[in-house]
């Protein structure tokens, strides 16, 4: 997972300043496989693995395997989330 932060600081008309920080969580899930096992004579065929999952620890050549298909990770459908969380501190706030 990774995580990004961002703080900006901003000034108003009085000399205040002002924080806003956001950060953004980005994760990556791999759903179903898309591998076409009937390419080789012309037609279209996929095995019907709904996820990947891992057949090895993360850093090894297993991570990138499936091990309900065997498939490469690269042949499973990526999804990607990002969540983006910010928050602001008004000039006013007291902060110590």
């Amino acid at each position: 997972m990774m995580k990004k932060s961002q703080v900006v600081l901003k000034k108003d008309g009085s000399g205040r300043t002002s924080a806003t920080s956001s950060s953004v969580m980005r994760s990556v899930r791999y759903g179903e496989c898309q591998k076409n096992h009937a390419a080789n004579i012309g037609g279209y065929a996929v095995d019907g693995c709904r996820e990947f999952m891992a057949s090895g620890e993360e850093g090894t050549n297993g991570a990138l395997l499936c091990a309900a298909c065997g498939c490469h990770r690269s042949f499973h459908r990526r999804e990607v989330e990002i969540e983006v969380v910010c928050e602001y501190s008004p000039p006013n706030s007291s902060r110590r």
